[in-house]
């Protein structure tokens, strides 16, 4: 094995650990987000993720330019608007759908960076993200897919989800991984600070009580600083397509957490999305050589 798919197997692996914190912590938003205004929960989950980030990313301050704050604020608002999207989706349109929906980042990624980057996507890769979606269908579909405004909404989130994907892939090769990661967390910040006051009823009047303290930390830590950090970092030793593929384990880790600890039930159906997307990942991981 040579030392270049080493680096790549072990950018996988961390990936496939993103996806599993993501899905991990989606109860506790979910149930945060009852009694918490979204983009207030929003406030303050970046803004614990940019205090962490910053006495991470300190040391490299002498490092930032004008590139690094320019692609930071670009990534960040494309989080940013993928997150407010996907928000008011759920408000016209059953979860199951716009779960689905989002995930068709994975077909998205391989069109987008060949069409942006010109970048070449293997066919066993393509394989893979089409059997993504099947996989996903059949995990988190419930209900009949229509395209009313929610979907349209989710639509969108789903495009700028494949983007976010894409613009870390490149850029994190080009600017120091750290501050890049500090200047969109601090973008998020602002932007849900700026729509909370705006939008939502409260944005500091909250119940703070141990479900808000609980899901505050748990996401700030995990699902954003260790997410977003191995995510930036990790993508320079693997490709975009690869990096949506294994993404795709977000839905089956939150089904499995929800059905161990929330007592959610799992149908056939749904456990053979599961092993689809599982399957998906490892047809990704394939290398076939030429023949002659």
């Amino acid at each position: 094995m040579t030392k270049t798919k080493l680096y790549e197997y072990r950018a996988d692996l961390l990936l496939l650990s993103v996806a599993i914190a993501w899905g991990i912590t989606f109860l506790m938003v979910q149930e945060a987000i009852n009694s918490t205004p979204v983009y207030s929960f929003l406030f303050f989950r970046f803004g614990l993720a940019s205090i962490l980030m910053f006495f991470i990313a300190y040391k490299y301050l002498n490092e930032i330019n004008k590139k690094t704050v320019l692609v930071g604020i670009l990534l960040g608002s494309i989080l940013f608007s993928a997150f407010a999207t996907q928000t008011f989706g759920l408000a016209y349109t059953k979860s199951s759908i716009v779960a689905f929906i989002t995930g068709l980042n994975v077909i998205c990624v391989p069109f987008l960076a060949y069409f942006i980057f010109k970048d070449y996507v293997r066919r066993n890769v393509f394989f893979a993200s089409l059997v993504a979606v099947l996989g996903l269908y059949l995990l988190t579909m419930s209900g009949k897919l229509t395209l009313g405004f929610g979907e349209f909404l989710t639509l969108i989130c789903a495009f700028l989800f494949a983007l976010h994907i894409i613009f870390t892939g490149k850029y994190s090769k080009e600017v120091n991984v750290y501050l890049l990661v500090l200047v969109q967390l601090l973008t998020v910040t602002l932007l849900s600070l700026v729509f909370s006051l705006s939008l939502d009823i409260t944005t500091f009047d909250l119940n703070y009580d141990y479900t808000f303290f609980k899901a505050v930390i748990v996401t700030a830590v995990f699902a954003t600083v260790y997410a977003f950090l191995i995510q930036t970092y990790m993508q320079q030793f693997t490709t975009a397509t690869k990096t949506a593929i294994i993404f795709t384990m977000e839905p089956v880790s939150a089904s499995i957490y929800a059905y161990f600890v929330g007592g959610e039930i799992l149908t056939s159906i749904q456990i053979s999305g599961a092993v689809l997307i599982i399957v998906a990942t490892l047809i990704a991981e394939l290398q076939f050589r030429k023949k002659g």
